[in-house]
């Protein structure tokens, strides 16, 4: 058993390192992005897999990424107005009652693209997201410009690298 118990820790730990969030270095998207825009027969293309859903459905994405601009860019018209009609920004105080109903911790916030609280794990925080529409973001995994969903490896912000 002890030989087992080794070999697991060794397997964890060589993962200590490893990104979260989904790794895709921006010079591979581009090369994607341009090699579908050139051949228009494919369909349409999507950043996140809800938003992908939705659209096949006729919806608006129920994961609120319409406040995360940067990811709409390439979302066909018709589901970026879909989107855009269906996303509301959430009363702070009615946010807060769910979040501190939850287990929140420390300041509740709502800006122009998410829900950002303290002392959630993911379960609540979809909750959140999913009930009011509106992406919600755990304070201490922040989301930074332009990484949404994405490991801080191979992308910069507009004016620079963006801070882990």
């Amino acid at each position: 058993m002890r030989g087992a118990q080794e070999l697991t820790r060794r397997f964890i730990g060589a993962y200590d390192e490893t990104a979260r969030r989904k790794i895709m270095p921006e010079v591979a998207e581009q090369r994607i992005l341009d090699a579908f825009q050139q051949d228009g027969t494919w369909g349409a293309l999507f950043r996140k897999t809800s938003c992908g859903v939705a659209y096949a459905h006729g919806e608006a994405d129920y994961n609120g990424h319409f406040g995360i601009r940067e990811l709409c860019d390439i979302c066909p018209e018709d589901q970026i107005a879909r989107c855009r009609a269906a996303w509301v920004k959430p009363d702070p105080a009615a946010v807060t009652r769910e979040a501190r109903a939850l287990g929140a911790t420390g300041v509740v916030e709502v800006n122009d693209r998410a829900i950002v609280v303290e002392g959630l794990d993911e379960p609540p925080r979809y909750f959140l997201q999913h009930g009011f529409g509106y992406q919600c973001h755990d304070r201490t995994r922040p989301h930074h410009h332009r990484q949404h969903g994405r490991a801080p490896i191979g992308w910069t912000a507009e004016n620079g690298p963006t801070p882990a």
